[in-house]
Formats: C-alpha cells, structure tokens, sequence
C-alpha cells in the first residue's frame, strides 16, 4: 500500500470567517495556524499548501490572560542603539491592532516558504468590516469550541 500524497489537483480550499472578539489569543491562534496548514483535513501532507483561507474580524477585541498586555514587544532598526520596544497594549490600541494576531500565527507555524505562504491565506481586520464576502465564507464559532474544551469551575 503506498502512502497518499496530495497533488495541486487534489487540493480544496475553502473560505472561513472567525470572530475574534473576547477569544483568547494562544487559542485562537493556533487553531488558525492549524487550519492554514491543513492539518485538519485527512489528505494532509506537509510539503504541500493544503490550508484553508482564514478572515480574522474584530481583532482589537481580542483577550489576553495575565500580564501578556504588559509584555514588552523589542525590534532593531539597524542602526546602532537603534533597539525599540512596545507593549502589547499599546499595539493593540494603536493604529494597527491586527498585527498581534498576525505575529501570534506567524510563530505557530514553521519557518520556511511554505509557512511564508500559507500566511498569505490568512487575513486579519480590527474591526467588522472586511470586504470578502463575495467568498461565501463559513463562519467558525471558536467561542463555542473553547467552552466544549474547557471546564467550569465554581
């Protein structure tokens, strides 16, 4: 018996729409991350972009646990002394709230070309508006995944 190996002919992408609103970061992302791979699908193979389209709405809504809005974020210009931080909460109340999500993904996925393009499937809006409606895209309710997994506690 030979081993199934996806082919571009075999390959069914779909179009889904997920509201960001009071989900955990992690949580949501690595679903995300596991959608834009494949990984979901039973005909997964991992040289191939098996993944789906994902459109992120309301992502300035997101919720972080503990201390993460806290968080210090660091980059370098490139220049000497040229070090910068942010925190998480001024990025999310900044001009571009969508990026906390988009880099949270990023660094679920594996390094390579393949995860550089599976990340252009992904699409991430801070508010409600998002023009891929001509998509028909399905709609994933992670709210409703989340509460099935986790327990209450009195």
């Amino acid at each position: 018996m030979k081993t199934f190996t996806a082919t571009p002919a075999d390959i069914d992408k779909k179009w889904f729409l997920i509201d960001a609103e009071g989900v955990v970061l992690g949580r949501l992302a690595s679903i995300i991350a596991m959608r834009l791979r494949g990984k979901h699908k039973p005909s997964f193979t991992p040289h191939m972009d098996m993944g789906d389209n994902i459109i992120v709405i309301n992502a300035d809504k997101i919720q972080l646990t503990g201390k993460k809005r806290d968080k210090p974020n660091y980059w370098h210009t490139g220049y000497p002394g040229g070090i910068k931080s942010r925190t998480t909460g001024q990025i999310l109340e900044g001009k571009h709230p969508e990026r906390v999500v988009m880099q949270a993904v990023k660094r679920m996925l594996p390094g390579g070309p393949l995860s550089r393009q599976q990340m252009t499937n992904l699409r991430v809006y801070a508010g409600e508006q998002h023009g891929h409606d001509a998509q028909n895209p399905e709609i994933i309710d992670i709210k409703a995944m989340n509460s099935k997994n986790t327990r209450e506690t009195k």
